[in-house]
This record gives C-alpha cells, structure tokens and sequence, in this order.
C-alpha cells in the first residue's frame, strides 16, 4: 500500500488551492458500457434511483413492489419513478406479475401536477388479461392500440387501426395470470411496440406531431380502484440511435463557486432548452446534473458529449477515462467547457487532448480573469454567424495541444495584456514560458476544435467561469456551434441562432449557495 498525496488547485481564478490525501492506490477505472449491452436501472435492492409515495412501494423479495389497500384507497393513479435518467430511443425489458387491478409502464412519460402522478405512452398491465400488451395514453389521448392491433396516430389525435400483430385473444393466452412474465418496450422514433413473453403485443405509429413525444421519463403504475398488488424486477435497458436527431449528452459538474461563477447545472440546462426549443428537428440535448450520470446508459446512443464541470479530480470523467476513449473510438463528437479543459498531466489530460486537441496543463497554462478581443475569427463551422467581440472571462490560455496542433484548429485567438501574469508563478498562474510569450504579445487560443483520425470530433472552450457571458450573443453562438458542429449537425451560414436569454431564463436552476456568515455583533460599551 503506498501512500499518494496529489497537490491540485481545486478552485479555479484564484480561490485556493486543496489537498487530496489517500492512503491506498486510486480506485480503478471504471469500465466502459458498452453500445450494445442491456444495463440494469433497479439494483435488486433498494429504491435508489426511483421516486415514489413509499407507502405504497418497497422492495420484496428483490422486485419494486407496489400495494394498495382497501382500507387506504388511493384517490388517483399514482407512480414509481425512474429518476436517474429519460429515454428518447430504446429497448426496455422487464419482468413483471400483478395480482388484481391494472397496472403499467411508462415510457418517453412526464409529470402531472399531482404528487407521484404521471402522463404519457403506457405498455398496459392488467390481472385479468383484458388489457395486457395495449398501448395507452396515460391522461395522453386514452386507447392508441389495443393488444393485437397496429395502429398509426393521426394529426387529429384518434388512432386508425393499420393491421394487426396477431388475434387479441390467442395473444392473452400467453400471458401467465399470477406469475412471472417478460415484457419488452422498443421505442423507434414515432414507433412504439409492446411484447409479452416473446410474443409481439401491439404497435403505433405516432403522426400526431403537435402531441407526439421523442424523450421522457420510465414509470411503473399502481391504479386506483380496488386493493391490488404488482411487482417489477430485472429492469434493464438499451438506448438505440435515433438515426433523424443528433443526441448530445451534456454533463454538468458538482457546485463549487460563488453564486454566478461556475454554475455548470444552470449551464448545461439553459444549453438544453435553447438547443432543444430551437432546433429539435436536428438535435437533442440531454442534460444530466451534478456530475457523472448514475444512469449507465447514458452514452449509449450519443453523438456528442460535452462537459461543463470544475477540473483536476473534481472532473467527473477523472475515474472514467475508459469511457472516454470508447466513445472516443467510435466517433462520438467530445467536447470541453471551462475547467473541464483540465484534469491531471499524464494519463487523464493525454485521454483529454486525444479527444479534445488540447487541455489545461498545471504549471504550464494559466488562468487569470481578463478582457478578451477577438478581433478575427476564422473560416470554420464553429465561427459562422459570430462577429468580432470582447468579454471578459476566465480565458486560461497556453494549453497543451496536440503535438505539433494536428487535426487542431484555433477557434478564438487573443493577446492577453500584461496585468495577466500579475500572480507570481504557480501552478495555475505564471512561468517563464508564458511570461515570456505575454511579453512578446503572442496570441493565445482559448478556443479550438478538432478533427480526429476516428473521423470524430472535438472542442475545448476555457471560457464560461462566469454564467452572465450566456447572454453575450456572440459568445454565445461559439458554444452552440460547437456543441452542434462536434454531434455533425449542419451549421447554417449564421450559425446555431438563439434568443438572447432573458434574466429569468439566466437565473433558472443556479445553484443553492451557502447563506453568508453573519457579522459578530458589536462590543457595546461598557
């Protein structure tokens, strides 16, 4: 056992450095999941990761189990939810038995305003087998395929039977009343398909395109009405490409700074909405929140990854390298914002400058807080529709590139002034190399993408420490571009367009911060 102790700057700009201490070895890398493997979303265990009313869920048994009573009827249907991740396309296989009432799952489903209520695509349960395998909009437009039938859902909402996936009858008789039975959900785009034991259930075609949803949430039911009991247990789930959509899977790190610095939540869900509300017909933003996603698919049908998190090993993808580079090797766009240019010099920034073109290298880079010109922009993708601008900004500059900036392009190049290196040296604020290009008005690249051998690509952008620079729409558009261009959406000619974010939609989801410490009172007299 040896003892490691790793110096890092925890806090970037300057405020304070940490001290990490372990006695042992660092943990391993974690595995990478794989593009065609089923992984689990219940642990046999517990309800982490799910949220429901527990007095009507628990585990028994080593299934999510759900029970009403006639002796507390419950007033409205109410749900178990799956909280660690949404599903847009995917296969979603579990084993389910139900005694009395109806039940369900919910696919690509949203919240109601009543607690633990949901709406939404519904693969039906019943006890009595009159409804298993159809297809139902929960408070979402009622019957769209009754087990037996394939359907396809007009504009007007109603659904016109379009063929048949065998007699509904004949279909029940595979189901077991009381026992274990496996259902499969496959969602595909507009088409949605239910499966009991083997055995093909029901299909729609969603046409209504006012109505019809792409993503959402997972959910099992429990109905209202007389006592029933049901139970779920080996969950798992696939995501499939979507094929007509870009994804991109946008990480945000855990809270660290002051309020409006380093709000990477509220960043990558502002990100989100403007991505998602401005240009759904060509991608898809999916944020998760305050680190790593616990939902091990996440990545399995990405485009693009893009982090937006503190640096060193606070980065989330620190013990996740082998995840990087398996999205990495399949072209999967990746894609670095703020201190997320940065981890550690050797194995976790080399991982970084193999995917992004470059990083943040301690006692190398620095970090300090200046008024930056950009005077020229270049003829690419990343800088269509962006005209010459300044702001100010954390803008880290002489990073590590790529040997020799191979396949690296500079985006965003300026001449930092002198009062830059006005901290004496450290490991993220001086040294003669640096000094001496400053001295020499050398410009400096903040931002930069790439275009790797694996025909993937990537970006690093050191901007972004403070939330505010979201409503500079010059600034802005650099990031949308490259967010949008390393997923390979076409860029159009004035780029990624967005409304200027209003101070409501800027002050969405910040981060809690500590309450100020109180002053001491005053001495009085005596």
């Amino acid at each position: 056992m040896k003892f490691r102790i790793l110096l890092f700057s925890l806090l970037a700009g300057g405020f304070g450095a940490g001290l990490w201490v372990t006695g042992q070895e660092p943990q391993q890398q974690a595995n990478a999941v794989t593009n065609d493997e089923f992984v689990a979303i219940f642990d046999g265990r517990s309800l982490d990761g799910w949220s429901g009313d527990t007095k009507l869920w628990r585990v028994e048994d080593g299934a999510l189990t759900g029970e009403t009573s006639d002796a507390e009827p419950i007033q409205y249907n109410t749900f178990l939810k799956w909280t660690d991740g949404t599903v847009d396309d995917f296969e979603l296989t579990a084993e389910y038995r139900i005694f009395g009432g109806n039940s369900g799952i919910q696919v690509r489903s949203f919240d109601l305003e009543k607690p633990h209520a949901i709406g939404g695509y519904q693969a039906d349960i019943d006890a009595e087998g009159k409804w298993a395998g159809t297809i139902y909009g929960e408070q979402y437009r009622g019957i769209l395929a009754k087990r037996g039938e394939k359907a396809e859902i007009g504009e007007d909402g109603k659904p016109t039977v379009t063929g048949a996936t065998g007699d509904p009858d004949e279909l029940a008789n595979f189901i077991k009343p009381n026992e274990w039975n496996t259902y499969r959900v496959v969602a595909k785009g507009n088409t949605l398909t239910t499966e009991i034991n083997g055995h093909a259930m029901a299909e729609i075609v969603d046409a209504d395109t006012d109505a019809r949803r792409r993503s959402g949430s997972v959910a099992l039911q429990l109905h209202r009405g007389p006592a029933m009991k049901v139970q779920f247990r080996n969950i798992r789930l696939k995501r499939l490409p979507l094929g007509d959509l870009k994804k991109v899977v946008y990480v945000a790190g855990t809270p660290s700074h002051p309020p409006r610095m380093h709000e990477h939540n509220a960043g990558a869900q502002l990100a989100a909405k403007l991505l998602n509300e401005n240009h759904g017909d060509q991608v898809l933003v999916v944020p998760y929140l305050n680190g790593w996603p616990r939902d091990a698919s996440a990545f399995q049908n990405a485009d693009a990854l893009v982090i937006q998190s503190d640096g060193g090993p606070r980065h989330p993808a620190y013990w996740r390298l082998r995840q990087i580079e398996y999205l990495r090797d399949r072209g999967v766009g990746i894609g670095m914002l703020h201190y997320a240019v940065e981890m550690t010099p050797d194995e976790t920034n080399t991982t970084l400058i193999s995917a992004t073109g470059g990083a943040f290298e301690i006692n190398k880079s620095v970090n300090p807080h200046w008024d930056a010109r950009f005077d020229k922009l270049p003829d690419h993708p990343v800088a269509r529709g962006v005209k010459p601008f300044n702001i100010v900004d954390e803008w880290y500059f002489n990073m590590r590139f790529a040997e020799g900036m191979k396949g690296v392009s500079p985006v965003l190049s300026a001449v930092p002034p002198d009062e830059t290196m006005s901290r004496p040296d450290g490991e993220h604020s001086g040294n003669p190399e640096v000094r001496k290009m400053v001295a020499e008005r050398l410009p400096q690249h903040v931002c930069w993408v790439t275009e790797r051998a694996d025909g993937g690509r990537g970006f690093g952008f050191t901007g972004l420490h403070f939330h505010d620079n979201w409503a500079n729409d010059d600034f802005r558009r650099i990031v949308l571009n490259a967010v949008c261009w390393i997923a390979k959406v076409e860029i159009p000619e004035n780029g990624i367009g967005s409304p200027t974010p209003t101070k409501a939609e800027l002050d969405a989801n910040l981060d809690p911060k500590p309450a100020p410490k109180p002053k001491p009172a005053a001495k009085k007299d005596a």
